[in-house]
Order: C-alpha cells, then structure tokens, then sequence
C-alpha cells in the first residue's frame, strides 16, 4: 500500500534520525541453522477453507524436534511486498510461519474485501490451534504471534485484539483505515486514495473502488487501527514505520497502544514503505522480537 501521498496532507511528522551504529545481526538472520536429519525444517502447501471463498496458505516448518512457537505472517493490499525473507528468517530462528493469501486476492477463491481479510486473518488464528493441525505441525499453541505489513498490520492487530491467547504482536509501517478516511475529507487526500485503489486491483477479484472505500467509512469503529491497538491490551506489541511510507499513521496511533500498553515500542525507520534498504534490520527486529515472546534453542 502506498499512500504516504495522504498523509502529506497533514499526518507526516519530523524525522526520526538513522541507527548511529550498526546493531550485531541475530544469527538466524544470515546464517543457516546446523541441519537437523531426523527433523528437517520443511514447508507445505494447502487451502484453509473459509465461508465464501478459501485461503491459498504454506506453513514454513521449524527444525528440531517438539512443538515450536508460531508467526502467522499477513502481507499489505495487494501484497507485491510477501515478506517471506522475514518467514525464512523466523523459521531459522526455530518458528513455524504461516503465510496466506486473502480470499479473493492472488489466486485464493472468493470475493476481495477489507471485512474478508479481517475475518480470514481471524480464521487463520483458530486454524493454527485446531488440535488436528497444532499436532501436525507441531505447534505450540501458548505461543504464536501475528505479524503483519501495511494494510496485513491492520488484519493482525484486529485479530489479536479479538483473540486474547495471541502472544505478540508485530506491525510493519501498518495502515490506519482511519486515518484514510480523515484525508478524504480534501479533493487531494480523495484522488490519492482513487489512484492507490485504482493501482492494487488487478489481483484482487472482484474488488472495486467504491466497495472498499464503503467499508472503511461506514464503519468506523471497526476500522479504527488505533483503537484495535488499545483493545489488545498488556501483551508484547513493536511497531516498526517507515519515514518514506506511512511512518506517520504508526505514530498517531502508538499513542493509543501506549495508553493502554506503556510497555509499546516504536520505531520509525528512514526507508520507504517496503524497508527496501532495510529488510536486513527489519528481519533482524522481528526476530528479536519473537524471541522476546518466546526464546527457541537454535
């Protein structure tokens, strides 16, 4: 998603400045895992299916043998960006990671929709503690975490707001539907918001303009990042911006995590929406993070 044409309308805000130094790298960031013969890190292939449509889903499988902590990781609108360096990198760090696509969107059956993604980033975290597939894939149910990047972070606060056994939570330059809706108001916010929609559809099946502006402005209350972000509450929460992406949406509404969870942690990165010159860092911070919530022998 990139809209940071709206929130130069009034949303952006100084620079936070680069890192001085350059941090010691996690292991699992750039280094294989010694291999593991009798339990091999692996990766499937399946559909979870969802009321009106499915999810075109691969679980990235930990090595080692016993249960593992689990990511589920949800990519932005439309999802060029799939993150999946940051899957492998877990995965090193001994993480199962589930990646999806939206019904609707790239390949997966059914109709695209802001409310569709919000429900399919919730099934995907009851998917992952059905006891059939916890067993399967030797999760450790005590212990996932949702990440997710651009619009994806505002599917997994809102399900980790709804689900109160998720254990982390790690957003990537997330959108604030709100915040959008505040910069249609002006003719410039309204035609930056047409050509970011105009520019994401084409792998998204039936999506249109004025259906998914109609979600975020008929219902605030559930569009509300910053209001998603004060009802998940006490639990481990890092929003990691981006100063030439939406870094000012994860500012506004850190103040509302903040007020609820003093313990959030923010960031915000000189580097575009996508971390283009920074996947090494943001990797290495997501890994971090994760072993925060859940140490793992690597």
């Amino acid at each position: 998603m990139r809209i940071a044409g709206i929130l130069s309308l009034g949303l952006m805000s100084c620079a936070t400045p680069a890192m001085a130094k350059a941090p010691v790298v996690h292991p699992a960031v750039i280094a294989d895992p010694r291999p593991d013969a009798a339990h091999p890190a692996g990766m499937s292939a399946f559909v979870i299916p969802v009321e009106g449509g499915a999810l075109n889903a691969v679980m990235y499988t930990a090595a080692g043998a016993g249960i593992h902590p689990t990511l589920l990781l949800l990519h932005g609108f439309p999802g060029n960006e799939q993150n999946l360096d940051l899957a492998q990198a877990a995965r090193r760090a001994g993480w199962n990671v589930l990646t999806l696509h939206y019904r609707g969107s790239w390949g997966s059956p059914g109709t695209f929709s802001f409310n569709g993604a919000s429900n399919d980033a919730f099934a995907a975290l009851q998917f992952l503690q059905q006891p059939s597939i916890a067993n399967a894939y030797h999760i450790d149910t005590s212990a996932i975490v949702v990440a997710g990047h651009s619009m994806g972070g505002f599917m997994a606060a809102d399900a980790a707001a709804a689900e109160p056994r998720v254990a982390g939570l790690f957003l990537i330059d997330p959108w604030d539907p709100a915040q959008t809706v505040a910069a249609l108001a002006s003719p410039q916010g309204e035609a930056a918001w047409k050509a970011e929609v105009a520019s994401d559809l084409p792998p998204l099946h039936g999506a249109t303009y004025e259906g998914l502006t109609g979600e975020i402005t008929s219902d605030g209350q559930k569009f509300d990042l910053g209001r998603k972000l004060a009802g998940y509450g006490r639990r481990p929460l890092t929003i990691i911006g981006a100063e030439r992406g939406i870094g000012a949406m994860a500012r506004k509404v850190t103040a509302d995590a903040q007020a609820a969870n003093p313990d959030t942690r923010l960031m915000v990165w000189p580097t575009d929406h996508s971390f283009s010159d920074s996947r090494i860092a943001l990797a290495d911070a997501l890994v971090r993070f994760l072993a925060g919530v859940a140490p793992t022998m690597r």
